[in-house]
């Protein structure tokens, strides 16, 4: 029998890793996992987690791969200095971790991205896919008046299994047997166990996405095994886990009155989410101010492809096409 107070699994390899320096009590050494944190342009923070064998992979649960999470100040959004410097920041890592996948300009690539348009948090792969520059048909129609410097990118949202009857994971496959892109990127929300991490954090892996995994809902792997090409996964946190926010607010309640923490520690020591998954679930939580949010930040995640994918194009280039 399905064991019904257990916690959706972990999305971030970065929330992963914390939790396994916090069980080990050593933030730095976890044989076959390998952190990186640099800070860079300014606002932003950017953490590396390289997964280097099987032994990192089991111990944090994260298939072999590299993941960059990139983190942003929580109240980025209208500060237009912050958002340039997100969108280059995000360019940056995608473009490093496209490069090794990509021989020319002249390779294609498909972008796919997941999730239910009628669900705003859900919503953040579609809407990037409304804001990129899609020019494989100019590409292969028009080619004399496109820039050599423009990739031919093409893009679909596939919808989710609820409103199509058919698997994500099925559809890409099916495009990408009849397009033969050279490389498959996949956006997706993610689900996150801190607050904070909320709306402000971008994960690139290169190790693919299993949708609705982070929810308790799984469904097929998409990644290099499953459709034969390279897989770009990015994601972002729109949703908390509800079980979190109970333990967070008690956490913050014991370290405020350290002299009243006695029976505290029962609580968090797994009370606190036994209980709240017993009463009501899993219930997933998102901020009431989630629809300006994802619009921003798939803005953010669609020019971030928008300039890795095409060389030469800027911020004010992006009108042209989009």
């Amino acid at each position: 029998m399905e064991d019904k107070t257990k916690s959706p699994s972990c999305d971030l390899a970065i929330e992963a890793h914390e939790m396994l320096a916090a069980d080990s009590g050593d933030s730095c050494e976890i044989r076959g996992i390998k952190v990186e944190e640099s800070e860079s342009h300014g606002y932003i923070s950017t953490t590396r987690v390289e997964v280097e064998n099987e032994h990192g992979a089991q111990t944090i649960g994260k298939p072999i791969g590299s993941y960059i999470t990139i983190e942003m100040p929580s109240r980025f959004y209208g500060q237009q200095e912050i958002y340039e410097q997100m969108c280059g920041c995000c360019a940056a890592e995608i473009e490093n971790i496209t490069a090794r996948k990509l021989s020319g300009q002249d390779d294609m690539v498909l972008v796919a991205g997941l999730g239910n348009q009628k669900v705003t948090a859900d919503a953040l792969g579609p809407k990037v896919v409304s804001s990129l520059m899609i020019t494989r048909h100019l590409k292969k129609y028009i080619p004399n008046e496109i820039d050599e410097s423009v990739r031919p990118l093409c893009a679909v949202a596939p919808g989710v299994l609820g409103t199509t009857g058919i698997e994500t994971e099925e559809i890409i496959k099916a495009l990408t047997d009849k397009l033969d892109p050279k490389l498959v990127i996949v956006i997706d929300a993610l689900c996150s166990r801190s607050l904070e991490r909320i709306n402000t954090t971008i994960q690139i892996t290169d190790t693919g996405i299993t949708p609705g995994g982070g929810v308790g809902n799984r469904r097929k792997t998409i990644n290099t095994e499953s459709l034969g090409v390279p897989v770009i996964a990015i994601g972002v946190p729109t949703v908390v886990d509800a079980a979190a926010i109970a333990e967070s607010g008690i956490e913050i309640a014991a370290e405020r009155h350290a002299d009243r923490k006695t029976g505290v520690e029962a609580l968090l020591d797994g009370g606190v989410k036994e209980a709240v998954y017993e009463r009501f679930g899993n219930l997933i939580v998102a901020p009431k101010d989630v629809d300006s949010i994802i619009d921003d930040i798939a803005s953010v995640i669609a020019n971030g492809i928008n300039i890795a994918m095409h060389k030469g194009i800027t911020l004010s280039d992006i009108d042209r096409y989009v």
